[in-house]
């Protein structure tokens, strides 16, 4: 729905900076907003690897013209992993719009 490639979650996977990446630019295609954010990450408490631990988030904020993001390591448990993304996505999608004026 929102445009990744199948190629991008076959060479990095889901939870990846490029993957989140084209998640905030196919939102702001579809749905025609000026701002998107998007995550990716894996909660827990099962599902993570020596490479992407429980914990790993990749968070995007973004406009039509210039798209950021970020890589967490929360290592908490499911519930307060989720939380923390959720604050974290709002607070970068924020200081985004901030910086942008």
């Amino acid at each position: 729905m929102l445009g990744v490639k199948h190629e991008t979650l076959q060479s990095v996977g889901a939870v990846s900076e490029e993957t989140v990446k084209q998640m905030a630019k196919g939102a702001i295609e579809k749905l025609d907003v000026d701002y998107a954010l998007a995550t990716s990450g894996i909660m827990g408490p099962d599902g993570g690897t020596d490479e992407k631990p429980v914990g790993t988030v990749w968070i995007a904020v973004g406009t039509k013209n210039k798209t950021e993001a970020k890589q967490f390591n929360f290592r908490f448990d499911r519930i307060r992993n989720i939380n923390m993304t959720a604050y974290t996505a709002l607070n970068m999608l924020r200081k985004f719009i901030l910086s942008e004026l």
